[in-house]
């Protein structure tokens, strides 16, 4: 009972992340998984949905900076005309990431995914994150309230 009346005071929930991306998102784009992903048979360009100063933290290997706030269409079309490319966005939690990818789909593109959980999932699983310098164990945390669920790594707000 003392658990229940702390987590009302303080405004803070037990929430899974399967129930904060349902909350988030509309489910438009089909999920991978991380673990799909880093399986070597997934052949898919990897779009970092996050703004600059993340993406420059670290990102998934070879993923391609599209940035969120400044996404520019065009300029994905003219680096990947292959409407039938296999695509996997990814921001820090798949939240973002779903909000580009539909507009990926919109654009003609058939086989979007979002990354489930996204790059805080994929450094939870232990996969490895990049910088300019090679690999890091860095991840950029968004915002307090969502670094709660990056649970290895060092989170950074730089």
């Amino acid at each position: 009972m003392v658990l229940i009346v702390f987590g009302i005071v303080t405004g803070y929930s037990q929430e899974s992340l399967s129930e904060l991306l349902k909350k988030h998102n509309t489910n438009a784009v089909p999920y991978i998984s991380v673990q799909e992903l880093a399986m070597p048979k997934t052949q898919a360009v990897i779009l970092d949905a996050r703004e600059r100063p993340e993406f420059e933290v670290s990102h998934i290997n070879n993923a391609m900076y599209v940035g969120y706030n400044n996404f520019d269409l065009e300029q994905v079309q003219t680096k990947i005309p292959d409407k039938n490319q296999t695509i996997v966005v990814y921001c820090s939690l798949g939240i973002r990431s779903e909000d580009i990818a539909e507009k990926l789909q919109k654009a003609g593109y058939k086989q979007v995914y979002n990354l489930y959980g996204g790059i805080f999932e994929w450094k939870n699983a232990d996969y490895t994150v990049f910088d300019d310098n090679g690999e890091t164990t860095k991840v950029h945390g968004f915002s307090k309230e969502w670094s709660k669920w990056l649970k290895k790594g060092d989170c950074v707000y730089e």
